[in-house]
């Protein structure tokens, strides 16, 4: 697509809901029946499962109509990041926690949506369902048979038009002025921080990415963009368009707020809790500059700490090192795992407060990484 096609299509998405999700919130909601679709819903977690019939029409009719990725969707690609997941995907979870979460409160707009749903407060909550849904998209076939994604995606809708709908009726949005809450270029922006900027993330601290896998990884992300709704004709098709957008349109609307201040606080927070010993205080504001740039670090408040800089950026230079070496197997993937197993494995004991968490790993996947020794046995498969 032409580069001022795909730039009107993008802007446009400023002012584009979900209609076929929002159709759906508007109906339960005037009929009263949210309750009773959630707990159907609830047991709806596979890709095999047949669809409810125990559900009102409008909903019945959305499940149907999002059920499979768009036809031009290449599922062999699809199948071919899997080995990626495989080697690193514990690394693509810490990457995604210490860098993409930050990366998403440096936006100004998706940022005071979260604190108008009153989730400032709740970095568990939005830590443990964003690491549920990568989770999700690392299975082997992730929009087929034997896969748990789809109706992860389908539900995912659900809550964003349900945000947009009382969001925009709570008198405290000003859709001409700031577009439609979650809207779907808010949608494009996170899709291009999980995917570009956590490829990005991963580099910038050691570890080996090629060319071939940040280009099938993207294309993963790509085919769950459509499923979520953005409209095919506004992502672009090649990593290297989709690096121009993010920097156009992505990077280009960081900046600081005070609710984004606030919620990188509560996450660094949380964080902290899960680092054991006052010593090591430091360390997890250190990882987060090391992954996010230096601005976004300020605009956000995150501490610095002189030791553990030099500390971590001692270890990014090893990990290159580590990453080069015929023995990687044995020394740097443990290196490399070990911010990823705690976060997956040891965080999600705490994710909500003491309270049992619903993370699941792909069972194929999780046997594989039991195999490497570095599956966290917390999460349940």
């Amino acid at each position: 697509m032409p580069q001022e096609q795909m730039q009107s299509a993008v802007e446009a998405l400023k002012y584009q809901g979900d209609p076929l999700a929002d159709a759906v919130i508007a109906d339960l909601v005037s009929g009263g029946t949210t309750q009773a679709v959630n707990e159907v819903l609830a047991h709806f977690r596979d890709n095999d499962q047949p669809i409810p019939e125990d559900l009102p029409e409008t909903v019945h009719r959305y499940l149907v109509a999002t059920d499979a990725p768009p036809d031009w969707a290449d599922l062999d690609r699809v199948a071919s990041a899997y080995e990626f997941f495989v080697d690193d995907g514990v690394h693509v979870a810490s990457v995604l926690s210490f860098g993409a979460m930050v990366n998403c409160y440096a936006q100004p707009r998706p940022s005071r949506v979260l604190s108008l749903t009153h989730r400032l407060n709740q970095p568990h909550r939005r830590l443990s369902e964003t690491a549920q849904f990568v989770l999700h998209l690392m299975g082997r076939n992730p929009f087929g048979s034997g896969g748990n994604f789809v109706p992860t995606i389908q539900k995912t809708r659900l809550i964003h038009a349900a945000v947009r709908y009382f969001i925009t009726r709570s008198g405290e949005w000003d859709v001409e002025a700031d577009g439609v809450p979650l809207c779907q270029q808010d949608m494009l922006g996170a899709l291009l921080i999980f995917s570009v900027q956590v490829i990005d993330g991963m580099r910038r601290i050691g570890i080996a990415v090629t060319d071939r896998e940040a280009e099938d990884y993207y294309y993963v992300w790509r085919v769950t963009g459509a499923l979520l709704g953005i409209p095919a004709d506004a992502m672009p098709e090649t990593l290297a368009e989709a690096q121009a957008l993010n920097a156009r349109l992505v990077e280009a609307s960081y900046g600081p707020s005070a609710e984004g201040i606030e919620l990188t606080r509560n996450l660094l927070s949380l964080y902290k809790d899960l680092v054991p010993g006052k010593a090591f205080d430091g360390v997890v504001a250190a990882m987060v500059r090391q992954v996010v740039t230096p601005e976004v670090a300020d605009w956000l408040e995150v501490p610095h700490s002189r030791a553990w800089a030099r500390t971590v950026g001692t270890g990014v230079r090893v990990m290159r090192l580590l990453e080069r070496s015929e023995d990687r197997s044995r020394v740097a993937t443990a290196v490399l795992d070990k911010a990823g197993s705690l976060l997956l494995g040891g965080s999600v004991r705490t994710l909500t407060n003491g309270q049992p968490t619903t993370l699941t790993i792909p069972s194929d996947l999780r046997e594989k990484w039991l195999a490497a020794g570095v599956c966290p046995v917390a999460a349940r498969g």
